[in-house]
């Protein structure tokens, strides 16, 4: 069911209670925890945060933490699938699902007891009526069971009169019916409003939102738009709602000074570069490692080096002072970078959308100006270390930290791991181009990551996954001269444990429906299994990314090729 008053109906309901606190393991799921945790802090609620990675992981934290709990809180997991089925809890405890994913499973949305939702209702609008899902069928199975003595026979024998047939016969119609509604309903996989979004506005009907709240959403809204997760209209759409709060929040006084002291969060609203991380790396390394500008260059070619380097030279910019830190740049031709590009992008076919994102930044006392797209990449190459001798825990407290600057140190370490998951990119997109491993199915392309090789450890994890993906298809539709390319989907393969023989498999969906951002891999991965009895492993919450066997891969992409077509 969903909640119609937030105070009301989900944080009242909570007050002198424990409350467990279920958290996926990305961004934006993370940026709404802390906006929750700052809430609960404010009112003494006591709470168990305890991240979770996929459905197996969420059924393990809810069983080793239901003892004693009454009020069950997920973040960003358990929308899409009948929680309470999949947890089979107590008849007195409540879940309070906030989760970007979509479809909504039905029998979460119809469950007015044990399941509250707290989303947007304009984004339900497509859930299935009632009465087209579920039925109450116990008056009719009564009747068409209804059984008569007959006295010669001495036994009971059921009627089989033309009103048990009429009722059979419109109960299969309605089975069928009812199929292909659901299947309608879940054939493809989208997202709502980010999480944090959502926390920030219920904080703000709270009135205790804050500064750092404001950030908190403004890195949740932009992790969504990193990861292809929403269309760039609804990215501007948040933007538009967030700027509103920064202004309130970010008073300035008449005279142009800052009513803020310095030692204050402090964050602003502008058209930032399109660059990632260039404040933290060299303008030359940004440029190569940023997908829009890079495809439409062919940065990874001979000749795509050379246009940059002319391109440079045009806008007046030393390739000495391109190579060196950005924070080490003339200040001058610092300042200047963003107009210059700006001014001689048309000449190289570049768009105003690759150059500038409009976007928020965030200055916390003397330090470096940190962008919302900067905290995603650092807090998603925290959540996704590869550090063997840390726990996924210890990652989510990382990135936990990272978002609170309690350490320099930390961020700066953080930032590194994102530039070496950005290189790691570059070169798995490149060597994918340079031996021709982009191979055209028919009804999609396909492409694996080879095993072995040394940044293949980077893709056994979903969020470097998503990009290499859309990297790859962008790089791809760049140089190809199919025609069709732009409307093609891509399927890409990754190893995940030589020693179990694994790879992960994800989908994505052509470049030509980018206004709409929806996966139809989900459904078409789930057919593909079935039709050949493989052992297919979904635990993630994104079910356009699953785990197979190295072994089935063959035989499963055969399915794939002939259910698509």
């Amino acid at each position: 069911m969903l909640v119609k008053d937030f105070k009301k109906d989900f944080y009242d309901t909570l007050q002198r209670q424990r409350v467990l606190v279920l958290v996926a393991f990305d961004v934006d799921a993370l940026c709404a925890c802390k906006i929750l945790q700052y809430l609960f802090h404010c009112d003494q609620v006591v709470y168990t945060v305890v991240p979770v990675d996929g459905l197996q992981s969420l059924e393990q934290a809810y069983l080793e933490n239901a003892e004693g709990i009454r009020q069950v809180v997920l973040i960003n997991c358990g929308a899409t699938v009948d929680i309470v089925d999949l947890l089979q809890p107590e008849e007195h405890v409540r879940f309070y699902i906030c989760d970007s994913h979509r479809p909504v499973d039905i029998h979460n949305f119809y469950n007015a007891v044990q399941v509250k939702l707290l989303m947007r209702e304009d984004e339900l609008s497509t859930i299935p009526s009632y009465d087209e899902v579920f039925r109450d069928d116990e008056e009719d199975s009564d009747q068409s069971d209804e059984e008569n003595d007959d006295p010669e026979s001495g036994y009971k024998k059921k009627r089989f009169d033309d009103e048990s047939i009429l009722r059979r016969q419109e109960r299969r119609q309605w089975n069928e019916e009812r199929v292909r509604i659901l299947f309608d309903y879940t054939k493809f996989t989208s997202y709502g409003t980010s999480v944090a979004m959502v926390m920030f506005e219920s904080a703000w009907k709270l009135s205790k939102d804050t500064n750092n709240l404001l950030w908190l959403a403004i890195v949740g809204v932009t992790d969504q738009y990193v990861h292809f997760k929403t269309p760039r209209d609804k990215y501007m759409e948040d933007v538009i709602a967030l700027q509103s709060h920064v202004s309130r929040h970010n008073q300035r006084g008449s005279d142009g000074e800052s009513l803020l002291s310095v030692n204050c969060l402090r964050i602003s609203f502008e058209e930032e570069l399109h660059l990632n991380l260039y404040r933290h790396w060299t303008l030359f390394d940004s440029i190569c490692h940023s997908m829009p500008i890079a495809c439409k260059l062919r940065l990874w070619t001979l000749k795509g080096q050379k246009r940059l380097h002319e391109f440079l030279a045009e806008m007046g910019l030393p390739i000495a002072q391109c190579k060196q830190q950005f924070s080490a740049m003339d200040i001058t031709l610092r300042s200047e970078v963003k107009a210059r590009m700006q001014e001689y992008m048309n000449k190289y076919g570049l768009e105003n959308q690759d150059i500038v994102l409009p976007s928020f930044s965030m200055q916390f006392g003397y330090k470096n100006l940190l962008c919302a797209t900067d905290y995603v990449l650092a807090c998603a190459a925290s959540l996704e270390s590869l550090d063997s001798s840390k726990l996924q825990t210890d990652n989510f407290l990382l990135a936990s930290d990272i978002l609170q600057r309690s350490s320099p140190e930390k961020t700066d370490a953080a930032l590194e791991g994102a530039r070496a998951q950005l290189r790691s990119l570059v070169s798995q997109v490149q060597s994918s181009l340079d031996m021709h491993q982009i191979i055209s199915a028919g009804p999609f392309l396909y492409v694996f990551v080879q095993e072995g090789t040394a940044d293949s450890r980077f893709f056994s994890q979903p969020m470097s996954l998503i990009r290499l993906a859309r990297f790859t298809l962008q790089a791809h539709c760049s140089v190809t001269r199919n025609k069709r390319a732009q409307s093609l989907p891509l399927v890409l393969g990754a190893p995940l444990s030589l020693e179990e023989g694994t790879c992960l498999i994800i989908g994505i969906p052509p470049l030509d429906t980018d206004d709409e951002r929806k996966n139809f891999f989900g459904k078409a991965f789930e057919q593909a299994a079935q039709s050949t009895n493989m052992t297919v492993k979904c635990n993630g919450f994104d079910t356009f990314i699953i785990e197979m066997r190295i072994e089935d891969r063959s035989k499963f992409f055969d399915a794939l090729i002939s259910i698509l077509q």
